[in-house]
């Protein structure tokens, strides 16, 4: 769980909440079934028009995924280089055939860095490697990212629904005008608080979750291309310090990889 993101979420909608609680002892009006109905199924309907049913899947799932703790963190990059380092050693000690079991025990897990493994093990010279797998992982970040267009598209769209909302709402209260009060209250409701709607999910759940998943694969595809540098190490058979020093280039400073500390032999 990402406490950060959902802390920032919590923070947000509770400051709403009470500001409305400060302003007015009836809150009921802020609360409108119809308006949300407006907003989120007319957002929902553009974005299936728009985008593959596939994408916006995932989009709305992404919305969850912003409170989860990320695949590759900070810290998880200097485990990857150990994991290379010791296939490092693997290798100098057994040759690249060595990495078959790997290949199974990642194939599950981590297709990209399985179908990588299997470029290593099949011995293409490291120039071909090297544009096979960084093929493979633009690719990869290109698929991955549609979601986020998704999701802004929805940021953008959601505001407008509100607006929407708000036409309508104005057109009952024309309807009704110089008859009951109440009636006309209504529609003056329903204007404003679809257009609230719009700008709320827009910027408290749509744009959030689109910048995060962006985060989120921008890191991982980080995470990839070091993992392809020290794969291409092991095509040409690199000495496990040599692997340390190349990849802690990528890395920050204060958490560099120390095989000397790490790696018991």
């Amino acid at each position: 769980m990402s406490l950060s993101s959902l802390a920032g979420f919590i923070l947000g909608l509770g400051l709403f909440l009470v500001s409305v609680f400060l302003s007015t002892d009836n809150v009921t009006p802020f609360f409108s079934l119809s308006s949300a109905l407006m907003v989120v199924g007319g957002t929902t309907a553009t974005a299936y028009m728009s985008y593959q049913h596939l994408y916006v899947n995932i989009a709305f799932k992404a919305i969850w995924w912003m409170f989860k703790k990320p695949k590759s963190t900070r810290e998880g990059l200097n485990t990857e280089i150990m994991r290379l380092i010791k296939w490092g050693y693997l290798v100098q000690q057994k040759g690249l055939p060595a990495l078959e079991n790997e290949i199974k025990g990642t194939k599950g897990s981590d297709p990209l860095m399985s179908f990588c493994l299997e470029m290593v093990a099949t011995a293409h010279k490291p120039e071909d490697l090297r544009v096979m797998m960084e093929t493979a992982v633009e690719s990869e970040f290109e698929r991955k990212t549609v979601p986020v267009q998704v999701l802004k598209m929805m940021g953008s769209t959601s505001p407008a629904f509100g607006m929407i909302g708000t036409l309508v709402g104005l057109v009952v209260m024309l309807q009704n005008f110089g008859s009951d009060l109440a009636v006309i209250g209504q529609g003056l409701s329903l204007a404003l608080i679809t257009t609230l709607y719009g700008v709320v999910f827009a910027r408290l759940v749509y744009l959030p979750a689109a910048l995060k998943l962006q985060q989120k694969e921008e890191i991982e595809r980080h995470r990839n291309y070091m993992v392809i540098e020290g794969l291409l190490m092991l095509s040409e058979k690199k000495g496990p310090r040599y692997m340390q020093d190349r990849l802690n280039s990528f890395l920050d400073p204060d958490i560099h990889f120390n095989i000397d500390k790490q790696i018991s032999r």
